[in-house]
């Protein structure tokens, strides 16, 4: 069972905290004494003790130097951003809309040799038609009230696809049944969509399979995510984005996605299901 992000988050953020009390002590000071170094309110140091606020980097080189342990300083801000870079609101990620979001993941796409990707809710990106994507972005633009870029970031989208087709890399993807049957977008909309899958499975780089309604169920819905190389994963939450660089972490992502693998089929059986979808359009 994978960890839960936020605990994971939580947790991160707390080792941080952890470290900020453990100087004060080796340092033989109270957290008064802190606060009197740094000019800061007594609540302060409570807040950043107990992780109740993160830290910022100058909050950390100034409760360090308050220590007198500057030279732990750099580590600890290293460890500060890795726990803010694990969870990353999208509102944060898409202030500026949703194209440089897009962009951003091609330096991973195009580094990454084995992609396992599981979708419980729409089609996974890499696989979006035109028609879909244009569909779903601008969804998530109005939730979000991002500002409007969909014409510009489907392009992006689209673009970073190229993976699919060139280059050395594979691809294991999972779908819920259910996301074929998710009306994203009008009839035609789905039924271009649903007809692309079946000529993507013909790409030798692709593995899709389907996992049935009717399959019995060894591993719930969850989240979607992906798994890069056993090297990160990257998990979608309404509000965030959660990236996940833990090795154990990693593996418990690349564990659910083998139980996963168990439940679906690929092939004709898979065909048969899309196909079925397609005809559900009426």
């Amino acid at each position: 069972m994978p960890v839960s992000p936020s605990s994971r988050v939580e947790a991160a953020r707390k080792a941080v905290a952890d470290r900020l009390r453990e100087i004060r002590r080796d340092a033989g000071l109270y957290a008064k004494d802190v606060a009197e170094r740094t000019g800061w309110y007594a609540s302060k140091v409570s807040r950043l003790e107990n992780a109740t606020t993160p830290p910022s980097d100058d909050d950390i080189r100034a409760w360090c130097r308050a220590c007198g342990a500057e030279d732990q300083a750099a580590d600890i801000i290293a460890a500060s951003r890795n726990a803010d870079n694990a969870y990353v609101e999208w509102r944060r990620l898409q202030r500026t809309g949703l194209r440089r979001l897009q962009e951003s993941y091609v330096p991973l796409f195009e580094r990454t040799r084995v992609f396992r990707i599981y979708c419980s809710n729409v089609i996974p990106g890499l696989l979006q038609t035109e028609a879909y994507a244009r569909a779903l972005l601008s969804s998530i633009t109005e939730f979000r009230e991002t500002p409007d870029d969909v014409s510009e970031a489907v392009a992006a989208r689209l673009a970073r696809s190229h993976v699919i087709r060139e280059g050395n890399h594979r691809f294991a993807l999972l779908v819920e049944e259910a996301v074929l049957r998710h009306r994203v977008g009008d009839a035609a909309t789905m039924a271009g969509q649903l007809g692309y899958l079946l000529s993507v499975m013909a790409f030798p780089s692709v593995s899709l399979g389907v996992i049935p309604f009717s399959a019995e169920r060894r591993m719930w819905m969850i989240e979607t995510f992906s798994v890069y190389d056993d090297e990160q994963a990257q998990v979608e939450l309404l509000t965030a984005q959660v990236n996940v660089t833990a090795p154990f972490e990693v593996r418990q992502y690349s564990k659910a996605f083998g139980g996963y693998a168990r439940l679906a089929v690929h092939g004709a059986e898979a065909r048969s299901l899309i196909t079925s979808a397609v005809d559900a359009l009426g």
